[in-house]
């Protein structure tokens, strides 16, 4: 027989320990709580599951009734369609013969397509739309520029009257547009006709209901348009690049984008390119945001200002609501800094010489012109009083008349010497103002720098329309030349005058006395 076990050795295997017991009481009442927790958030998401499941229901609801009525809409539209058509086309018939007819009477009693009114010029306009001639309809609206604002008012009323208003605009401009097809007739620049027409299309083709974001253009015409603007990007290339595109064509090739509905989001960079190539146009704001650019506005105002357009960026500013980030005043002070320092590079130009005070005077008067509208059109005047710029403004106008009237005596004209002496031989004249002839004579003595003389003033070019307004110079000589300034226009920003008058003494040279209370 074996040895019997000592009875503490049994006690300690039969009974675990205090601790132990402790550790397994600790770990079944962790069980517990975590079952608790685990059988409550299990609940919690079963609640929610039924909730959403019963959310979709109602969705799925909703969308399936939604549905059927739209489908009972379109199938109900579907089989009216026919009937709708033929009811529009007998009525478009009725009223087109009647139009006709009307118009027939009034071009008999008008043969030569003079109008006196507005009446009779949109009878006119109506005539071309009716027939869809396109090419009568472009040569009556090219012939009546000085009209600008009268047919910006009728052309939308006479687009209305064509059977396909878009296809009509595309054919109406393709003489110029995407490429020149005048040959040798390309002397006048047509871009202000081909805007204004692109313009007054965009309230005839947009959407009654949900408006600009769907235009009403068949697909074949948004496919031709779409062509079109290839047709003139591939252009560029041909023409030197985007530097060396004049302006009205980029503001003619924008708004075709914004009138078809055609922007492409990969052509934005060439879209903020061209926007800022031709910032000084006064639609450029506009159009800009209605070809996608809002985010970039900030770094386009920045380098409208690092290339000494501010006053183009102050425009730009209020269009998108960025005034607190560019304040204006800094920028329109700025704006006259520089005018001050290229009225003085003016000066100092041996290239310019006989005519820099002219010059020099016209780009000051135009920055202080830009600068008052500017001020008068954003409501400035608290910020920046302009009373101190419109005296400067109005001492220039005073000196340029006064300059108009001296230099209107002809400069051969022989006169006798102040003190009485004999009169020069008729021969002798002739000789001695040979040369000089188109100068007025210099005075014998100089009163005071107001009354000096200067040589006659150099003619500007021909002003471009009231929609093509400018604003602050920019660098591209295309748009803004020192000795081809356009006057200031109805309706558009101020350009340079024709005639100034010098700056301090006379004829010498030396830089302008600028009165500081100006720019600051």
């Amino acid at each position: 027989m074996g040895s019997i076990p000592d009875p503490g050795e049994l006690t300690e295997l039969t009974h675990p320990s205090f601790d132990e017991f402790q550790r397994q009481t600790s770990l079944m009442t962790s069980c517990t709580l975590l079952w608790k927790e685990l059988s409550d958030h299990i609940n919690s998401l079963e609640q929610n599951l039924v909730r959403q499941s019963e959310a979709l229901k109602r969705k799925i609801e909703t969308l399936d009734s939604e549905t059927k009525a739209s489908l009972d809409s379109l199938k109900k539209r579907e089989h009216s369609i026919e009937d709708s058509v033929k009811i529009a086309l007998d009525r478009v018939e009725f009223h087109t013969k009647a139009a006709l007819k009307t118009l027939s009477d009034d071009v008999e009693d008008n043969p030569d397509g003079e109008v006196d009114d507005g009446d009779g010029l949109l009878q006119l306009l109506k005539s071309t739309c009716l027939k869809m001639e396109a090419k009568e309809f472009w040569n009556f609206v090219t012939g009546k520029k000085k009209e600008i604002d009268l047919l910006r008012e009728k052309i939308p009323a006479a687009l209305s009257e064509c059977v396909d208003p878009a296809r009509f605009v595309m054919e109406a401009i393709s003489e110029v547009f995407p490429v020149d097809k005048r040959g040798n007739e390309r002397g006048n620049d047509l871009g202000w006709a081909c805007v204004l027409i692109l313009e007054s299309l965009i309230p005839v083709v947009v959407d009654p209901v949900i408006g600009k974001s769907r235009m009403l253009v068949t697909p074949s015409v948004k496919e031709k348009a779409k062509e079109i603007a290839e047709t003139w990007k591939k252009s560029l290339e041909e023409r030197g690049g985007i530097e060396n595109v004049k302006t009205p064509d980029v503001h003619t090739f924008l708004q075709h984008l914004v009138t078809f509905g055609i922007v492409k989001k990969e052509d934005l960079e060439l879209y903020r390119k061209l926007v800022v190539g031709s910032a000084w146009r006064k639609q450029m704001p506009k159009l800009a945001v209605s070809l996608g650019l809002g985010d970039k506005m900030p770094d386009m105002i920045e380098e409208l200002v690092s290339k000494g357009q501010q006053l183009d960026a102050v425009h730009f500013t209020y269009e998108v609501g960025l005034v607190d980030k560019f304040p204006p005043v800094p920028l329109l002070k700025a704006f006259l800094r520089d005018a001050k320092k290229a009225a003085s590079s003016i000066l100092e130009d041996p290239s310019n010489a006989g005519r820099a005070a002219q010059l020099a005077a016209r780009k000051e008067q135009s920055a202080l012109r830009a600068v008052i509208k500017c001020i008068e059109e954003y409501k400035l005047e608290a910020e920046f009083p302009p009373e101190n710029l419109k005296k400067r403004l109005e001492q220039l106008e005073k000196t340029k008349t006064e300059k108009r009237k001296a230099a209107a005596v002809p400069a051969n004209k022989r006169t006798r010497a102040s003190n009485g002496g004999p009169m020069p031989p008729a021969k002798a004249g002739r000789l001695m103002n040979a040369y000089v002839s188109s100068f007025p004579a210099p005075p014998t003595f100089v009163r005071s720098p107001s009354h000096t003389q200067y040589p006659a003033a150099v003619p500007a070019y021909p002003s471009p329309p009231a929609m093509y307004g400018s604003r602050s110079p920019p660098t591209n000589p295309y748009a803004y030349s020192p000795e081809a300034a356009p006057p200031p226009l109805s309706g558009s920003y101020p350009g340079a005058p024709m005639n100034y008058p010098a700056y301090g003494g006379y004829g010498n040279g030396l830089a302008p006395a600028y009165q500081q209370a100006y720019y600051r």
